[in-house]
């Protein structure tokens, strides 16, 4: 009877998991002159009857899309409902690093998720639409992309976060398409040195941004990681640095982003 009784709770309870559901939203850039892909992820339960809900902004890595962190981590269709936010997932272009780029009028990358996504967002949708209400966190090419959006926009996040993030632009000048963003790296060297989110720590001393930053032992990028960690130590910048078993892999990010999304939480409710 025991058995019975406990089948009966597991059923009812598998039934009763709650799941956030996905928006596919396409947001013209007047920046760039096309209109660009963007997932929602909102609590089931999302209603504007409700407190407004924090939002995260997931960025994607280089040659993926604004679809791929659903399928590298579903788990975020649960996690939203758990934390009671939204997960913004814009698209980044192909290569953008989302920069500005100093050489190519068609890349606004920058531009288009600070100037043209968040607005949207806030307009369409019910939320904290404040710094202390919004995180930024990617990985790979997007782990780049939220540290450097976040340094240059203070105002706009308030934390800030990257899982295997290639935070040194400098040491790859031939991988990547990075040329067609900056410049050849021998005769433009100054966008290389500009655009590298190490290079911008000053930025973060007087900001308060929350900071969170982890890298697998087997990355190849370990150790730009590394050295950023030792660069907001030495300007003695607040921040969570962590390296666990790992590679530059889905496997790796799609569990890593469980952890960046606590500490995004934590920030919000502080």
């Amino acid at each position: 009877m025991l058995k019975v009784v406990l089948t009966f709770v597991s059923i009812a309870l598998f039934f009763n998991v709650r799941a956030g559901q996905v928006d596919t939203l396409h947001v013209f850039s007047n920046s760039m002159q096309k209109s660009i892909g963007c997932l929602v992820i909102k609590p089931d339960g999302y209603t504007a009857a409700n407190d407004p809900y924090p939002v995260v902004y997931l960025l994607h890595g280089y040659s993926g899309n604004f679809t791929g962190w659903l399928k590298e981590a579903p788990q975020l269709q649960r996690l939203v409902d758990l934390y009671q936010i939204l997960i913004v997932c814009p698209d980044g272009g192909y290569d953008s690093w989302y920069l500005d780029s100093p050489i190519d009028s068609t890349v606004r990358y920058e531009t288009h998720i600070v100037r043209e996504v968040i607005p949207y967002i806030d307009s369409t949708y019910h939320t904290r639409a404040t710094r202390s209400g919004r995180a930024i966190a990617g990985l790979s090419m997007g782990g780049h992309g939220a540290l450097y959006l976040g340094a240059r926009n203070p105002a706009i996040f308030g934390a800030a976060g990257s899982m295997a993030g290639g935070l040194d632009l400098r040491p790859f000048p031939k991988n990547w398409n990075l040329k067609r963003v900056l410049g050849d790296p021998e005769t433009s060297r100054g966008n290389w040195e500009r655009h590298s989110v190490v290079n911008l720590v000053s930025a973060f001393k007087s900001t308060e941004t929350r900071l969170i930053i982890d890298c697998g032992i087997s990355d190849f990028f370990l150790e730009v990681n590394r050295d950023m960690h030792q660069r907001l130590l030495k300007a003695g910048v607040p921040h969570e640095y962590t390296e666990r078993p790992g590679g530059h892999t889905g496997r790796y990010w799609g569990s890593a982003v469980d952890f960046q999304l606590l500490f995004f939480s934590k920030a919000f409710q502080e």
